[in-house]
């Protein structure tokens, strides 16, 4: 389902109108479109299957050299993500960090961020994301196991109730062998650079 930017438009004039403003005025003129074609951007992931962009999988069991199956994780670390608070419609913005254990088959890495991205890309809450995130990975691919790290600023927390500027929110989710308490800690550990 596409966003409705029209509807937008119409509904973000009659909350300028709402809160006392002049939508007519000069600086407020484009302002109803400006937004809509924001939240096409900021919602474009409603409705797109995050897995999809896992589909094409390369083996690396198979190949010139003699047959094998990894016996470490694959990591990406700071993957950069924003996201809107399903709360107050206010952005959270941060880093993902992935890790898998992948079986037969691993993922070209640059379809990792776009898992991020679909999943980022809708009214979302960090811990839900986080667990969609590793679902989607763990479904798609025949991992072992998944660990996601995310770190994020929610504006919702620095900018209004207690407006705390340097508070960030970190979230784990884990799946398979990455849910066992010592091989998580290892890799949280090589994810983060110690920081989680």
């Amino acid at each position: 389902m596409a966003v409705d930017r029209e509807r937008i438009a119409v509904l973000v004039r009659e909350l300028l109108e709402a809160i006392g403003e002049d939508p007519g005025r000069a600086g407020l003129r484009q302002t109803p479109q400006r937004v809509a074609d924001a939240y096409g951007e900021f919602f474009s992931g409603i409705g797109e299957d995050p897995a999809a962009v896992l589909a094409n999988t390369i083996s690396v069991a198979r190949g010139p050299a003699p047959e094998t199956l990894p016996s470490g994780a694959v990591m990406l670390r700071d993957i950069r993500f924003r996201s809107i608070c399903e709360h107050h419609l206010l952005p959270f913005r941060g880093r993902a960090h992935l890790a898998y254990l992948p079986g037969e088959q691993v993922v070209g890495l640059g379809a990792l961020p776009r898992v991020v991205d679909v999943l980022a890309s809708r009214p979302q809450v960090q811990e839900r994301l986080g667990e969609q995130i590793a679902d989607t990975i763990a479904g798609a691919l025949d991992a072992r196991g998944v660990l996601v790290v995310l770190q994020a600023e929610h504006e919702c927390v620095t900018m209004r109730g207690g407006r705390q500027p340097d508070a960030e929110t970190i979230t784990i989710a884990a799946r398979g062998a990455l849910a066992e308490p010592a091989a998580r800690a290892e890799i949280v550990a090589l994810l983060t650079g110690g920081d989680a």
